[in-house]
């Protein structure tokens, strides 16, 4: 597998751009919605230029792999976060288990370059979306254990936001079927590709690897869902407070 490209592309770096003024508390709101669709939309799109034009040339966008190291506090709502992202832009994503004293747990990456970047991109905007909220809850009287009720709040916003990047993914994905490569293939033929190189990639790699759900125990589940529709990844608004072994994907 190749070695991660030392620049990030322009296109990439407009949309970090995008992104980093959509967060921005001093945005106003009208601002931030536009600017997190046009991010996401070029996102996606991003990802299936890359795919055309890199088709037959593997030197421009080849497989390659990242280790991710994911810290506490809840590292592993990290590591699900991690892997589900990156399935939705076509990587893969295996969970090392945790590495040295603290709690960090490592995420094994494996997909074409610039997949891999989509997925740290959006990995690094969404996090720091979810443990905000998270910060922001009020635990309901009553709850047996404030931390899976947080636990589960949080599994509840990984498993929805990732619905809605798979969405996004799927109709960039769909509307590029007619589209062909530099080689004249068809759009359609050249994502089915890429998508059974990585496999292949990862299996070399992980020929043993499980795959495992999270848990669900905890009644923070619908709250931390709720919230992921309203996470910033296109059109919506800022989530607030409460107003309303190998582990891969």
């Amino acid at each position: 597998m190749g070695t991660p490209q030392a620049d990030v592309n322009p296109k990439l770096a407009t949309i970090q751009a995008l992104l980093a003024k959509a967060e921005h508390p001093a945005t106003p709101e009208a601002e931030a919605e536009n600017a997190r669709e046009r991010a996401m939309e070029m996102m996606a799109k991003y990802g299936v230029d890359e795919a055309l034009l890199s088709d037959g040339q593997p030197s421009r966008d080849g497989i390659t792999d990242r280790y991710v190291d994911l810290p506490n506090p809840w590292a592993m709502s990290r590591v699900r976060l991690m892997c589900f992202i990156a399935d939705s832009v076509g990587c893969k994503a295996a969970h090392m288990g945790v590495q040295g004293t603290g709690g960090v747990r490592r995420v094994h990456l494996i997909g074409y370059e610039s997949d891999v970047q989509r997925a740290e991109i959006l990995y690094t905007s969404l996090v720091l979306q979810m443990l905000g909220g998270l910060g922001a809850q009020i635990v309901p009287f009553g709850v047996r254990s404030a931390r899976a009720w947080r636990n589960s709040w949080q599994l509840g916003f990984i498993e929805r936001v990732t619905d809605r990047l798979e969405a996004i993914e799927k109709a960039a994905r769909a509307a590029a079927s007619g589209e062909t490569s530099a080689t004249g293939r068809s759009g359609e033929l050249v994502l089915a590709d890429r998508a059974a190189m990585v496999e292949s990639a990862f299996r070399q790699e992980h020929p043993r690897t499980r795959t495992r759900g999270g848990s669900y125990s905890g009644s923070g589940y619908g709250d931390g869902a709720a919230a992921g529709d309203r996470a910033d990844i296109g059109g919506t608004r800022r989530i607030g407070a409460r107003a309303a072994g190998a582990l891969a994907v």
